[in-house]
């Protein structure tokens, strides 16, 4: 039985940039280039995204990485992308932000339930 999420990968065509996004966005984010020059690692909120150099597909089908924030971190996240130029797409209420990185990945950022 699997203990935890080691990683997830992540087909970028620049996997720099593509890690300065989330360096950008998040404060919390680790950036480290990986082994060889063909992917760099960013850890956010413990899970560790592998970011892989080659051709991402073009299509999107609902496939989406969620991360769970709270209120503030949802309030600076939102204006950061805002400020980057990145559309967001808000949900439930205002309580969920869905946005893609440069290659068309989704990401979700969702408000944590108080309690």
């Amino acid at each position: 039985m699997p203990t935890s999420l080691d990683h997830v990968a992540l087909v970028v065509r620049d996997p720099a940039r593509s890690a300065s996004l989330f360096a950008q966005l998040f404060d919390d984010a680790r950036v480290q280039p990986g082994a060889g020059d063909h992917d760099t690692l960013v850890w956010l909120g413990g899970v560790c995204l592998v970011l892989v150099r080659g051709t991402p597909q073009a299509a999107r089908n609902g496939d989406h990485i969620a991360f769970a924030v709270d209120q503030a971190e949802f309030a600076r996240c939102a204006e950061r992308l805002r400020a980057a130029g990145i559309e967001c797409l808000m949900a439930r209420g205002d309580s969920a932000l869905y946005f893609d990185d440069y290659d068309n990945h989704v990401f979700e950022l969702d408000v944590m339930a108080a309690g």
